[in-house]
């Protein structure tokens, strides 16, 4: 890792399908979208209209153990391109089969529609776990999503492998593994502490084409609780981001130069 370089990309993610897994890169294109095919589907639920979201586990509890990739990977149109999702008893459908709603609705216990076109007024329902450091508890709220999007709040999510070593000092009993907090980036870093927050508000390039600009802290909620696998259940985590890090986990981030983002590519300051 170079003296001047703030770290290296260890990690590219993307998830095809909102709150379902999603796959890892080597590489990706990024576009004034964010990744390249992130959340680009999503479930609405058939009757409330809102999107489905694991954000609300009393709704939609298994969520996690939805997998979704591309059939066949590009780095530059995944327009025409199926998306293969894997259903919690192993069988497989694809987006353009014409069975996809009834599986995705019997395997989620209510009636869903495997959308691409986002509503007008995209909504989605959030539970607040109870715990005191978060601004609502043991309620759930009706959240707008931005616009044209089935983001949450912003299109690109970093995590830096310090901000994990350093809640896993905090909690020595909980397992600070990436995917419980769904990163987009996962820059692997020397320093110690919550370090992607002194980014906040400046400009990065990733390698020799990528340029982001680190517009915020990535506020966290009740799905980095939420059992995966082999990972357990554990309201712990997410207390204590909220306990030392204002329950942040990560930060946000806008495109300012798109590209193509590598493994290994290496992060620093513009300007």
């Amino acid at each position: 890792m170079a003296s001047n370089s703030l770290g290296e990309v260890a990690s590219v993610l993307r998830y095809p399908v909102k709150s379902m897994m999603g796959e890892e890169l080597r590489s990706s294109a990024i576009t004034d979208r964010g990744i390249l095919g992130d959340r680009a589907f999503a479930l609405m639920d058939v009757e409330t209209g809102k999107v489905a979201s694991a954000k609300n586990p009393k709704r939609w509890p298994n969520m996690f153990s939805f997998r979704a990739r591309y059939q066949h990977s590009s780095d530059t149109s995944l327009d025409a391109t199926p998306v293969r999702i894997t259903l919690p008893d192993g069988s497989t459908v694809s987006s353009n089969d014409d069975n996809v709603n009834a599986k995705l609705s019997s395997a989620l216990g209510r009636q869903v529609k495997l959308i691409s076109q986002v509503p007008q007024d995209p909504q989605l329902e959030e539970y607040w776990p109870d715990i005191e450091e978060l601004d609502n508890r043991d309620i759930v709220t009706d959240e707008d999503m931005p616009a044209g999007t089935f983001f949450d709040l912003a299109i690109i999510h970093l995590l830096t492998t310090s901000t994990l070593d350093q809640l896993g000092q905090l909690y020595t009993a909980g397992r600070f593994e990436a995917r419980r907090f769904r990163p987009n980036v996962i820059v692997n870093t020397s320093q110690t502490g919550f370090v992607e927050n002194e980014w906040i508000d400046k400009t990065l390039a990733f390698g020799q084409q990528v340029v982001l600009k680190i517009t915020g802290p990535c506020p966290r909620c009740v799905m980095t609780t939420l059992p995966q696998s082999d990972l357990p259940r554990d309201t712990k985590i997410l207390r204590t981001a909220a306990q030392h890090n204002n329950a942040h986990v990560g930060v946000y981030a806008e495109v300012v130069q798109s590209g193509t983002v590598h493994c290994g590519d290496t992060l620093s300051l513009v300007g």
